[in-house]
């Protein structure tokens, strides 16, 4: 199974299971973020991350460019406190 069809199975499982005040909730911040035109401004599949050097879980600078020279880097980005 790919990610994409275990993406689609849990997002069908979501829809039949939540109440139906919190899929109201979810559907119209999709739709609301869909409208603000943040998609024109995302990365894209292929497109290059600009360099960058931030802060790891122990307080240390890691460089992406650093990074890049020892091979292919796996980017995760969490949104935070929900």
């Amino acid at each position: 199974m790919s990610l994409q069809q275990k993406l689609d199975a849990q997002k069908k499982e979501i829809e039949t299971s939540a109440p139906k005040e919190a899929l109201e909730v979810m559907h119209r911040a999709t739709e609301d973020l869909a409208k603000s035109g943040i998609m024109d401004r995302i990365i894209k599949k292929g497109d290059k991350a600009p360099d960058f050097t931030l802060n790891d879980a122990n307080g240390n600078a890691v460089n992406l460019k650093a990074k890049l020279s020892g091979g292919p880097v796996v980017l995760g980005f969490y949104r935070g406190r929900w």
